[in-house]
């Protein structure tokens, strides 16, 4: 599926004075930016983007009907957030994380997002809670899931969900880098899951479970016991390699 373009705003009139102008300008190329940005945030986590692939800047840019200034400057931002890679006379790519790697931003992932369950817990209001417990009824009476793509995809809806409602500020801006790394893993045949949707899916019930009580250490203690579990499995497989 092709990416929507992007079209910039013709700020600047033929005969307008300059001076007024050039600030709406930058302003302009500024939101240009953050769009690009958006955009190919969203093509890396959706997997349209994959651990690995080189990015075709011209085509790339064609396709989202920008130049590449625009492109270059979201691409350096998505650098920032460990997502793409600089190579030296090579161009950008997006970043493969190894099995180590993953495993330090999962225990990261297990303490801070067990805060942020425990935080959802408390601060949740009745309204948030008919939200939350509407996420993964898709799969309610599933024998076995099998649509590793849909669940991938509730399943990054319902964390962000949480990090939205539990998490303000430094914690929300930390948990949001790293559950994008976390999406954008780079194992494709389980669409970046570490688990199996048939191991989470309780789990991810038990923490709803927990917030909707607003039972702040109980939910804490689930979240911490399921990311904990990815945690267990990807060391497994880095013992099993040898490494």
């Amino acid at each position: 599926m092709s990416p929507p373009r992007l079209q910039s705003t013709q700020v600047r009139r033929p005969g307008a004075a300059s001076g007024r102008h050039s600030v709406n300008l930058g302003a302009d190329h500024e939101n240009l930016d953050q769009k690009a940005y958006q955009m190919l945030k969203s093509m890396i986590v959706e997997r349209q983007l994959l651990p690995g692939a080189k990015i075709a800047q011209e085509k790339l840019a064609e396709d989202l009907g920008i130049s590449r200034t625009p492109l270059i400057n979201a691409l350096k931002l998505l650098e920032q957030d460990k997502l793409v890679q600089s190579v030296p006379r090579r161009g950008f790519f997006v970043r493969h994380f190894n099995k180590r790697e993953m495993i330090s931003i999962f225990e990261l992932r297990e303490v801070l997002e067990g805060l942020a369950a425990r935080r959802a817990a408390e601060n949740i209001t009745d309204r948030q809670i008919e939200r939350l417990h509407g996420f993964f009824a898709q799969f309610n009476g599933a024998h076995r899931i099998d649509d590793f793509k849909a669940y991938a995809k509730e399943d990054r809806l319902f964390h962000t969900f949480l990090i939205e409602v539990g998490a303000k500020e430094f914690l929300k801006s930390i948990l949001e880098t790293y559950n994008l790394i976390s999406y954008s893993y780079q194992w494709d045949s389980s669409e970046g899951l570490i688990q199996s949707p048939d191991e989470t899916l309780c789990d991810h019930r038990a923490v709803i479970d927990a917030i909707s009580r607003r039972d702040a250490e109980s939910a804490e203690i689930c979240m911490r016991r399921h990311l904990g579990k990815s945690v267990a499995l990807l060391k497994e497989q880095l013992a099993a390699e040898g490494n």
